[in-house]
């Protein structure tokens, strides 16, 4: 079962920015109902693609500073990042085959550009 990371304002740079693997960060908060729904997909996704993809959270009340270098602005905010840079984004909470199909072709997309 592939974890979780906790991201933070102090440790972004290196966990996400600096990663070897593309990350996706869920921009959450513990009061937003439809963060504890897509919690669970979280979960999957990163036991389904703990080969091709780091997945991470990052608490916006705890971290408001790198919520807002990424202008977020609603929760939950999906951010799939590669070599430091946003590759996509995906407001709102979503079924499981729609976000795992949205990671298939952005991660077939960077393997196939290497």
């Amino acid at each position: 079962m592939a974890n979780l990371i906790k991201m933070t304002d102090d440790n972004f740079q290196k966990t996400v920015l600096n990663a070897a693997k593309p990350v996706l960060v869920d921009f959450w908060a513990n009061w937003c109902g439809p963060c504890h729904l897509i919690a669970p997909v979280l979960q999957e996704v990163a036991d389904d693609f703990s080969n091709n993809l780091t997945v991470g959270k990052v608490d916006i009340d705890e971290n408001p500073a790198t919520a807002t270098a990424y202008d977020v602005r609603s929760i939950p905010t999906l951010i799939l990042y590669r070599d430091g840079e946003v590759v996509t984004r995906i407001t709102g909470a979503i079924p499981k085959s729609e976000l795992a199909a949205k990671l298939h072709y952005f991660l077939h997309a960077e393997i196939s550009s290497k």
